[in-house]
Formats: structure tokens, sequence, C-alpha cells
């Protein structure tokens, strides 16, 4: 019995002292982050003045819903000569949203297992930048 409660407690000892590092994080989320879809997936592209983040949306199941979802910080903002906006960012998302769970990879080195749960149970709230509608249509 006391070797099993000593069990239990150094169990607890490395949650609790995983919490602060990420370890606890990197050993919540059970499913694999995939690597970021390729480009012909993208529904839309937002830009997050306030936060200075180029946000992606994808389907990756294809069938139009925003299922996977990335932000990368913006260096800088420009227009062209056309008036279309110009974003120079950093070359790797800083966060990502995928099955309920939101995502850092403070490194901004691409998908390669050392990235941490930010918060589970989120979805990406496209609200924030689209809480519109317009004709029962969304803008």
């Amino acid at each position: 019995m006391a070797s099993r409660l000593m069990a239990v407690f150094a169990l607890w000892g490395i949650v609790m002292g995983g919490v602060g590092n990420g370890l606890l994080s990197l050993a919540i989320a059970s499913d694999q982050l995939p690597v970021e879809p390729d480009v012909a997936t993208r529904l839309d592209e937002l830009y997050d003045h306030e936060a200075r983040l180029f946000i992606a949306l994808y389907s990756l199941a294809g069938d139009g819903r925003i299922d996977y979802v990335t932000a990368r910080v913006v260096r800088e903002y420009a227009r062209s000569a056309y008036g279309n906006p110009v974003y120079l960012t950093e070359a790797q998302p800083i966060f990502y949203w995928w099955n309920h769970i939101m995502w850092n990879d403070p490194e901004q080195d691409g998908v390669n297992g050392n990235e941490r749960v930010y918060q589970e149970n989120t979805d990406f709230d496209i609200s924030r930048y689209k809480p519109c509608q317009f004709n029962g249509q969304p803008c």
C-alpha cells in the first residue's frame, strides 16, 4: 500500500512539475497534430490587426467546413500599388487549431512534435472576424 501511495505522489509531482514547462500539455494531447495542409485546401484568409496574426482557414475533409486553422505572426503589413494587402509573415505558424484543441508552437518550426497544447475543448471563433450575416448568408 505504501509503495502504491508513493507512486501516486511521484506521478502527481511529475504532473505538477510539468505544468510550468509544458510537459503536462504534451501529455494531455492524445491526437497528433497534422502538418499544415496544402494551400489547395485553404478556404479563407484573415488578418487580425490587434494580434498581428495572418490566419489561414482550411478544410481537411474537403467538405467546405473549417476544421484546421493556422496563425502566423505578421512582421510587416503594407498595401500593393493595386490596394491589395501584402503581409510579411514568419515562415511557420505560432498557433494551430485542430480537433477542438488550440496548439502553440513557440519555436515556430513547423509541426514536428514539439507543439504544446495551449487550450483544450475550444474551436476557432470565426465570428470575431466575420460576425454578421447579410440576407441570411455569412459575410
